[in-house]
């Protein structure tokens, strides 16, 4: 009996991850990523950030043809296609759909004051009432950017696209894009339920420039021919599903109700939380997102907290003091009692950080003792510290109403240290569940509900195991609530010292 499957494809910056799961049983049969390297970033200037999207398509391509070397498959065996993304990026296209100059990424920096302008100009009330953000550094302002310094590019531009919404054009020769899509780029009015119409004018462009919208699940377009003759796939596959990586991970990670978070601990960390309110952080310390579940019955939005100095403050320990590997770092933290023996450890030394309103205190191992302190003490320390800069965040969210009932994670990066972990549980209060799953196969699965495939969100997680669950450690409960406390006075008062008083 013939199996049928269902694809998705994770548009990285670092690679194009594909996954292929059956649709009956829910496994994932095949996993692949292109390339074996990580995809170059171009900066022609400090600060700019800049991918080419055919290296995308052509790198899906290949991972594409990957999964082949995996599991044996008819053209025909794909049954729709989902799509997750790299976010907050900008595609420019001509009228024939040529891309005009190369994507500007989420990392890159150029339009940081374009938007703090708009924010200004328009009112900050007024931001954070219709976009729940300042316009920052995000689409909109990319776009304004292009147009006030490269005109030529400008004039030509017939579509303004997100990463996603670009290689489901590739796939389908369809230009759309998602509601949720446009909330990320700050292009979406939460309290009009339209594009921002206010700051477009403000910015001096047309919404014409922008996609129709598509729906989050369903028909997006059709696979055309040329796209199914290079992937090995029956034409007419449909594309069903997009979403910016975060809101897909939470998707992977069954994170679509209030009070159910998504946490990933990588290079930078991020914690997705969904609620059914829309209230605005003051202090922009977050993002609001539409969530890929929303609708006018039922709203669901997603919160999202960043901080960028997380996992690679692990890795950087594990480059520069002579670890072997992480599964020593981890087995040497478990040797240490809770506090390391007053060792601290401040993981902001990865750029400006959101959550502390934009500041940059860079990082600090604090309290330092030659006679008592060794590796094993630093690697709890820098453990103990990402787990309290989350945790911190976390005190953003629940200050917008936001429950913590559920932390649900990939079994990877720092969330495969039994330390770590148990200290996040521990000092937020809420049980972890861990799963084996990622973004494409995320995608993947989304993607058999926007075609029909599966008649709810919930059948789509057959096969999805739950392959570790880890509670609170209530004996050392109030222990870590001490320790984190003074913690964070001692963060308070490294910012105050280490920022400049203009900033």
């Amino acid at each position: 009996m013939k199996s049928n499957y269902l694809l998705g494809y994770d548009i990285g910056s670092s690679s194009i991850k594909a996954a292929l799961v059956d649709v009956d049983t829910g496994v994932c049969v095949a996993s692949a990523y292109s390339p074996d390297e990580e995809m170059a970033i171009q900066a022609p200037r400090p600060g700019w950030a800049e991918q080419d999207p055919e290296m995308w398509w052509q790198q899906l391509v290949l991972a594409t043809r990957k999964l082949r070397t995996q599991v044996s498959f008819a053209a025909d065996a794909v049954q729709s296609i989902g799509i997750s993304y790299q976010m907050h990026g900008l595609v420019c296209v001509d009228q024939s759909g040529e891309v005009l100059r190369p994507a500007i990424i989420w990392c890159d920096s150029r339009a940081v004051e374009i938007g703090q302008k708009a924010f200004r100009g328009l009112g900050e009330t007024y931001c954070l009432t219709h976009y729940l953000n300042s316009p920052g550094n995000f689409t909109a302002s990319k776009l304004k950017w292009v147009m006030d310094h490269e005109p030529h590019i400008y004039e030509k531009i017939r579509c303004v696209l997100l990463p996603g919404d670009y290689i489901a054009y590739r796939l389908s020769g369809v230009m759309g894009t998602t509601v949720s899509g446009l909330s990320e780029g700050i292009c979406w009015d939460f309290a009009e339920r339209g594009l921002a119409t206010k700051l477009f004018e403000y910015l001096g462009f047309r919404e014409e420039l922008f996609a129709k919208t598509v729906p989050t699940f369903g028909d997006q377009g059709r696979l055309h021919a040329a796209a199914a003759a290079v992937l090995g796939l029956k034409v007419g596959i449909p594309v069903s599903y997009r979403a910016g990586d975060q809101p897909n991970n939470a998707y992977s990670l069954k994170v679509l109700e209030p009070g159910e978070l998504a946490a990933t601990a990588g290079t930078s960390g991020v914690v997705y939380g969904v609620t059914d309110q829309i209230q605005p952080d003051p202090l922009s310390r977050i993002n609001t997102f539409v969530h890929v579940n929303n609708s006018e019955a039922v709203p669901r939005n997603g919160i999202l907290l960043c901080l960028n100095g997380t996992g690679i403050s692990y890795s950087w320990l594990k480059r520069h003091m002579g670890y072997q590997s992480y599964d020593q770092m981890n087995a040497l933290a478990g040797e240490i009692s809770p506090g390391s023996e007053g060792l601290t450890f401040f993981p902001f030394g990865n750029g400006a950080e959101r959550v502390l309103e934009n500041q940059n205190p860079g990082a600090r191992l604090q309290g330092l003792d030659f006679n008592t302190h060794g590796r094993s003490h630093m690697s709890r320390a820098v453990q103990e510290g990402i787990a309290f800069s989350l945790r911190y965040g976390l005190e953003v969210m629940e200050s917008l109403q936001l429950p913590l009932k559920v932390f649900r994670a990939g079994r990877s990066n720092m969330f495969l240290s039994p330390v770590f972990r148990q200290i996040f549980s521990t000092i937020t209060g809420a049980a972890i569940e861990m799963y084996e799953t990622d973004g494409a196969q995320g995608a993947a699965r989304a993607s058999g509900v926007g075609a029909g495939i599966y008649s709810d969100y919930a059948e789509s997680f057959r096969g999805l195991q739950k392959v570790l669950e880890v509670e609170p450690d209530t004996a050392n409960q109030e222990q870590y609530r001490t320790i984190y406390h003074q913690w964070k006075a001692e963060l308070r008062q490294f910012v105050a010292e280490n920022v400049p008083s203009d900033a």
